[in-house]
């Protein structure tokens, strides 16, 4: 045999494994479940994160013909459905709904989990965009009513958020912090709680996404202030926080996280399956009934936004008080 036809022998005995992994990969690649999907909400039942869940679960099923269930672990300040992972077998089975709270939790107090180290970060989602609002028979007309009423009679008007440490109470420490304001804080599992104690008297105003918007569009509840970095298309009229002096904007986006070492063709083939759901034709009109904006990160983006917004978010929760240095 010639050197060049030993040569060629060599070569493809050295290559065969190589395609063997490359053909192992791509089998992995083609990763299809076998049975039902749990995705955990961290929000309440009926609120915004479970309706924008379900429609994306309802197009899986259609995709792979396996039940989505979308089971709601509200609590812990919407940190405790992706807390669940730490204990969740990496197999693509049980999988998480994350807000940005789970990125701040942990510079509150202990937890059991870390953000960073203890999650596969799998895709994007939305941003919920915040505002305040108050009942439409409220006697505040503007922010500046509003506020002004909290510096005259500290603490007597109460507010509804969707947790404490969570963005909507972030939203209003710091909008105390500008205003000498002062309100009483009163933490909810979600939409369907506070907007029934806003409706119901309970509390004075909202400060938190836009659950509410369906209300304002059938006239029980109107909007004193966006906390958007500018004005909102949907409400040309109402005035951002930051234009009228005080220096508050609301970031909350939340996406999809699973247990830590979640093998990346797993990782892939859901990323790719809930992108396919969101380029659906009404997937859009549904995050503008509830005027959200889509926040789409691929795996690689998301965790690359969550490991700099971890880092960020400190020096803010230290001087609200709610972290120490």
């Amino acid at each position: 045999m010639t050197a060049i036809g030993r040569r060629g022998l060599l070569v493809t005995a050295l290559a065969a494994p190589a395609i063997a992994r490359f053909e192992d990969v791509q089998a992995q690649s083609a990763w299809k479940p076998e049975k039902p999907i749990t995705i955990y909400n961290p929000l309440a039942a009926g609120g915004v994160a479970d309706v924008h869940l379900r429609f994306i679960g309802e197009r899986l099923t259609r995709k792979w013909g396996q039940p989505i269930i979308i089971d709601v672990k509200a609590g812990a300040g919407a940190t405790l459905a992706a807390a669940q992972m730490v204990n969740v077998k990496p197999d693509g089975y049980t999988i998480a709904c994350m807000t940005i709270n789970s990125l701040r939790y942990p510079h509150y107090q202990t937890a059991s989990w870390h953000p960073l180290r203890d999650f596969s970060y799998i895709i994007g989602l939305s941003e919920f965009t915040f505002g305040i609002v108050v009942r439409a028979d409220s006697p505040y007309q503007t922010i500046q009513d509003l506020m002004e009423a909290g510096k005259r009679e500290p603490e007597k008007l109460n507010y509804g958020t969707s947790g404490i440490g969570g963005t909507g109470h972030l939203l209003m420490i710091e909008a105390e912090q500008s205003t000498g304001a002062r309100f009483t804080h009163v933490p909810y599992k979600g939409t369907p709680d506070w907007m029934q104690a806003l409706l119901g008297g309970h509390i004075q105003f909202v400060a938190d996404g836009a659950g509410w918007a369906p209300f304002v569009e059938n006239g029980q509840v109107r909007v004193l202030a966006m906390a958007t970095e500018k004005r909102f298309g949907k409400y040309p009229d109402k005035p951002t926080l930051v234009e009228v002096g005080i220096n508050a904007v609301a970031v909350s986006p939340y996406g999809l996280v699973g247990p830590k070492a979640l093998p990346e063709p797993i990782v892939q083939a859901l990323h790719d399956a809930v992108k396919e759901a969101m380029a659906d034709p009404g997937h859009q009109p549904l995050l503008d009934k509830f005027i959200q904006e889509p926040w789409y990160r691929s795996p690689t983006e998301y965790r690359a936004f969550a490991e700099k917004y971890y880092v960020d978010v400190k020096p803010m929760l230290v001087k609200a008080g709610l972290a120490k240095t």
